[in-house]
């Protein structure tokens, strides 16, 4: 709901952001900010910045960022009107007075929720008595713990068309709010009510705030349907709810995990083994809203999923659901199980640590779709093809983030090229030698020379730009274009300063998407058809220094690929700190929610950068230089 702009603006005026946060963790001031252990995750050094001035916090260690109302939120678990309603009560404000229409929608929904928690109680009565003899040997059969029995709440609906209803009236609630609620359902022709759920077990279904809104029956005899739900009510409304939403959130906030699987009972197995973060969609296909709720708690939710043609079909629909609505950084994974098999089935069988492999497996949404292409799917002739990448193309269609978009293509075209290039072997050296010391050309006298340390252009760029590294990136794949054929997506994603060298690379790319096999001459062939031919030679001939010897075609491919490993992460790694150093920059200057979000993906892709340089061990060796090369 909506709340007066002068009202928030008091509320935030009268409640310290510092003091709210200071009530969990302890805060030193620095110069005008605030800084402290974050409470979000457990850290050792200080990560965790507030900005009183500015009304946000930011936790540079896990990303958490807010305002007051979103940490109430993150650390609470509630929506958006029950965190102003608590700021509220520590500010001593009284909330605003809502319009009639607004109170008297709110009062019956809160009679909604009365008739709904007595009849949760009721259902679980009858579990333990001794109408719910066959439904408690159900769970036993089920291996359903008398915990999970108790935290669900589970019960039993007895096979009666009024016992529900008369228990409820003689409680104090009408049947206009049993019917309201979908308890009871009123005949068309005007025959007397009668119960929604009979002879069946039942889940109840809360809201974010474990509020009981509705229920699921799982049928224990013969009945048309075997799993039944509460209607859409003033409530309910399936598509917006989860199952176990509320318990789940905050384990999910905790971890930064959620797991999704497809009914209740593997939910309630998940979390009788642990995985507490687990939640169900309600007998339907997971849904935009659904998925905008889990992001909220975990930015890859993993879509745990029955190893059965059933499970595969909810994977690809989910997949395709999530596809307009993918931003960097959010996206899902799945965790397919054998055929055949469920979370509960697999649990009892094989115990939480087999789940868990599982779940530490899960596949990234690119792998699903690319398998929803291509499996099963003929690729023999030159208009299969094109039909194939016209596919995965009005996939990457369907994404609105630009940015994303554009990874998924690289993605596909590489798994394309991938596909259908020839493997082939590596082309015999100029002069002839392929083994042994004489492969080396030039470069065999030089094995103990000490004039020739490792490359200065490993340790980094000889110019302030950058500029002569990347040169020698798009040299060392001229004269190796193997390194095109198994790292085509690191080439296709990188960002080059110099607008000639980026048109250099472009080609490059256009050339082996098309070509099926390329060697030296080859691509120097194609090249110089796009008249590149003489920027190519300024290359060769920039490339006189000692220190760039692994850049020449006579060195060995070992060597050339290690180095040209190493100059990309170099580069990648100084391009990153600078759209950090950017990203700090802009949120010094103006402090928003879109600049909070742009710093922490910033560090995220510093942090996965870092590290990646390839591993000079011995680098050399393999071109007959020293090992201390």
């Amino acid at each position: 709901m909506a709340f007066p702009t002068q009202f928030m603006e008091e509320l935030k005026a009268r409640v310290s952001l510092v003091d709210l946060i200071g009530r969990r963790t302890k805060l030193v001031r620095k110069g005008r900010e605030y800084s402290g252990l974050c409470p979000f995750h457990n850290e050792k050094t200080p990560s965790f910045t507030v900005s009183e001035e500015k009304g946000f916090y930011h936790c540079f260690g896990c990303g958490a960022n807010g305002d007051l109302i979103e940490f109430v939120k993150q650390t609470e678990g509630v929506g958006f009107p029950e965190a102003v309603e608590r700021l509220a009560a520590i500010a001593g404000l009284q909330m605003p007075v809502q319009r009639p229409e607004e109170k008297a929608r709110q009062q019956r929904a809160a009679t909604l929720h009365d008739a709904m928690e007595l009849a949760a109680k009721w259902f679980t009565a009858q579990l333990a008595g001794q109408a719910g003899g066959g439904a408690r040997q159900y769970l036993a059969r089920r291996q359903v713990s008398e915990g999970a029995i108790s935290s669900f709440r589970l019960g039993y609906a007895p096979n009666s068309r009024s016992a529900l209803k008369e228990a409820l009236l003689a409680r104090g609630v009408t049947e206009a709010t049993l019917i309201e609620g979908g308890l009871v359902i009123q005949p068309d022709d005007g025959r007397e009510t009668y119960d929604r759920f009979r002879e069946r077990l039942m889940f109840p279904i809360s809201d974010r705030r474990g509020r009981v809104i509705a229920f699921g029956g799982r049928a224990l005899g013969d009945a048309p349907a075997k799993y039944l739900n509460s209607p859409e009510t003033p409530l309910f409304h399936k598509g917006h709810v989860l199952y176990n939403m509320a318990t789940a959130r905050q384990k999910a906030f905790e971890i930064g995990s959620i797991i999704v699987a497809e009914g209740y009972m593997d939910v309630i197995a998940l979390s009788d083994a642990g995985f507490s973060q687990s939640v169900a969609p309600l007998g339907t296909a997971i849904t935009e809203d659904q998925l905008q709720i889990l992001w909220q708690m975990a930015a890859e939710p993993i879509m745990c999923l029955d190893g059965d043609a059933a499970g595969w079909r909810a994977a690809l629909r989910a997949s395709e659901r999530a596809l307009p609505l993918l931003r960097p950084g959010y996206s899902l994974r799945f965790a397919l199980l054998p055929e055949g098999v469920d979370p509960d089935d697999l649990i009892r069988k094989d115990g939480p640590g087999a789940m868990k492999e599982i779940l530490d497996n899960a596949l990234p949404l690119s792998e699903i779709l690319w398998r929803k292409e291509t499996e099963g799917r003929p690729v023999d002739t030159p208009e299969r093809k094109a039909a194939l990448e016209k596919a995965l193309y009005g996939l990457c269609d369907a994404i609105g983030d630009p940015a994303v978009q554009n990874h998924y293509r690289n993605f596909f075209k590489e798994r394309l090229w991938q596909s259908f290039r020839p493997k082939r072997q590596m082309p015999e050296r100029r002069g002839g030698a392929t083994s042994g010391s004489n492969r080396f050309g030039r470069f065999a006298n030089q094995s103990g020379d000490s004039r020739f340390p490792v490359s200065g252009s490993l340790r980094g760029p000889s110019t302030p730009d950058g500029g002569r590294r990347e040169e020698l990136i798009l040299l060392t794949v001229v004269n190796h274009p193997k390194i095109i054929e198994n790292h085509f997506e690191t080439l296709a994603s990188l960002q080059l300063s110099s607008p000639q060298l980026d048109r250099l690379r472009r080609a490059i790319i256009d050339i082996a998407t098309v070509e099926s096999s390329l060697d030296y001459a080859g691509l120097a062939h194609h090249l110089a058809k796009r008249k590149l031919s003489e920027q190519v030679k300024g290359l060769h001939g920039a490339t006189t220094r000692s220190l760039d010897w692994f850049a020449d075609p006579e060195a060995a491919y070992e060597d050339a690929l290690n180095a040209w490993l190493h100059i990309v992460a170099r580069h990648k790694l100084e391009a990153l700190q600078k759209e950090l150093e950017m990203a700090e920059r802009q949120l010094g200057e103006n402090a928003t929610a879109e600049n909070l979000d742009r710093l922490k993906l910033a560090k995220k892709a510093l942090e996965d950068a870092s590290g990646n340089e390839a591993n000079l061990d011995g680098f050399g060796m393999a071109s007959g230089r020293s090992k201390n090369v």
